[in-house]
């Protein structure tokens, strides 16, 4: 089979179209022929050499999404079988024509998505749902501050919590994205134009109760803003470390205001954590996309040929939502 894989830690000129052995299919897995991908910051960090993929998984070949088509099934599966349209989430090795994870892992594509369009949910909506809902626990009429609202995890959260009715602030660092997040129901939309950054006096404005759940995907010098911008009892999710891995940290605040600051990642997660995730995803949020109450929100769509440039684009932060790959 083809695969992008790294011939060293260079950045994305050390990505090469490759030759590979087809992977190996266990009892419980399924062989799925790889249409489309999308690529992460995760993907850019890790041909860079700072994020290494987890014990198991191709070292060499990035990717952490993808929608296809079922090929083969393993001798102990039970819900998919070859032909079936599916999506999911691995912790490396999707740049690849053929990728094999465990059945449960698996979520069926809904009808009337197309791979590119599918390729753009699973990292993106299941993040945004696992930290939101899962571990924020973001329920109905909530209030909602999610950073980076252009991004992929960010549009998705955007969308999920609209879907629950919750109130939704955002920031973005540039005025055209914070007017298409308007178009997915962005209630209030910040512009951070300096460093540090500086939010939480609007959202004291908007919201006086302050916001319940932060889908923190930034870091850094956003962190004391966002404390001052929760809410008694509020959750903040650190998902992303865009704007740096350290910060001074108001603790008074987090003490008096009794806040929950919780780090997550799905990459390193245990099978057993991602089977459940899969699950919950499935039962909660494919109904919403087959309602059409949700969609994949796609920037630009590459080949995989051409993922040094799409890694390129999506390193400028100029797209709105997420960057495919297609073979």
């Amino acid at each position: 089979m083809k695969a992008i894989c790294m011939k060293d830690t260079s950045g994305p000129q050390g990505l090469q179209l490759l030759e590979r052995d087809m992977p190996v299919l266990g009892p419980e897995d399924i062989l799925v022929e790889v249409r489309a991908s999308a690529i992460n910051r995760a993907d850019l960090l890790q041909t860079k050499g700072l994020y290494p993929a987890p014990f198991g998984v191709p070292a060499d070949i990035p990717g952490l999404e993808f929608a296809g088509k079922v090929l083969r099934v393993g001798a102990k599966t039970q819900r998919f079988r070859p032909e079936d349209r599916v999506m999911g989430l691995v912790g490396g090795g999707a740049w690849a024509e053929q990728v094999v994870l465990h059945e449960g892992e698996l979520l069926p594509i809904p009808p009337h998505l197309n791979y590119r369009e599918a390729a753009a949910i699973p990292e993106a909506f299941m993040t945004a749902f696992d930290a939101m809902v899962m571990q924020g626990g973001l329920g109905r009429f909530g209030r909602v501050l999610i950073h980076a609202v252009g991004s992929g995890v960010g549009s998705a959260g955007l969308q999920l919590a609209k879907a629950m009715d919750c109130s939704v602030a955002g920031t973005s660092r540039t005025a055209d994205k914070l007017e298409q997040a308007k178009a997915l129901g962005l209630d209030v939309g910040v512009l951070v134009a300096e460093k540090p950054a500086k939010f939480a006096s609007t959202l004291k404005t908007a919201w006086p109760g302050g916001a319940q759940v932060v889908l923190e995907l930034v870091g850094g010098h956003y962190i004391p803003e966002s404390i001052l911008s929760m809410a008694p009892g509020g959750r903040l999710l650190l998902v992303g470390l865009l704007a740096g891995t350290t910060c001074e940290l108001p603790l008074g605040l987090v003490l008096g205001k009794r806040l929950h600051l919780v780090g997550t990642t799905l990459r390193s997660r245990a099978l057993p954590e991602k089977i459940l995730l899969a699950r919950a995803f499935a039962e909660a949020v494919l109904p919403l996309f087959e309602k059409r109450t949700l969609h994949p929100v796609v920037a630009k769509t590459y080949g995989f040929p051409e993922v040094a440039q799409a890694l390129a684009d999506m390193s400028k932060n100029d797209t709105f939502g997420k960057v495919v790959l297609e073979w």
